[in-house]
Formats: structure tokens, sequence, C-alpha cells
């Protein structure tokens, strides 16, 4: 699916640009992945096909990341049925 089909889906849903875009699901999938399911990072950035060409190394890690994807899908489950959702706020 091209960027361009996700973003407009985003905005038929009633996202305007300044609320959210493409990129911040991946970064917010990211951060959630990191700080909140505590995988390791490295394990994350293989999976988003980041970082030093490795973007084409895509059996790095796999039984790894499918436990990571399997916790990111039932993260995902779990606010869809009401789980308790942790603000994430600005720091003062």
């Amino acid at each position: 699916m091209s960027d361009a089909a996700l973003l407009r889906a985003l905005r038929v849903m009633g996202f305007d640009k300044e609320e959210m875009s493409i990129h911040g699901f991946r970064a917010m999938a990211r951060t959630i992945l990191d700080e909140v399911l505590g995988f390791r990072p490295d394990f994350i950035e293989h999976q988003l096909a980041h970082s030093n060409g490795r973007a084409y190394n895509r059996t790095s890690h796999l039984p790894e990341r499918k436990k990571m994807m399997q916790a990111w899908a039932d993260y995902l489950d779990g606010l869809k049925a009401g789980a308790v959702i942790i603000p994430f706020g600005k720091s003062a």
C-alpha cells in the first residue's frame, strides 16, 4: 500500500496533517515497542527496516521479531478492548 493511500485514509477518517502522519505511526510504534513493551532497539530497527543498509537483510532476528509483533498486536487489541492507556505527556 502506498504512502498516498495511507495518507488519504487518514484524511478520510478526519485526521488533519497537524494531528497525524504516516511517519507518526512508525514513530509511535518505535517508542511504544521500546519504552512500554521493552523490546530491544535493534529488533525494532530491523522490523522498521532502518539503520545502515540493514533494510535489505529481512531475515535477521526473525523469531524475536515475531514475538515482538505478536506483543504489538496484543497491545493494540488491548487498546481496542479498553485497556488502561499510559498517557505520553510533556516533561515538566
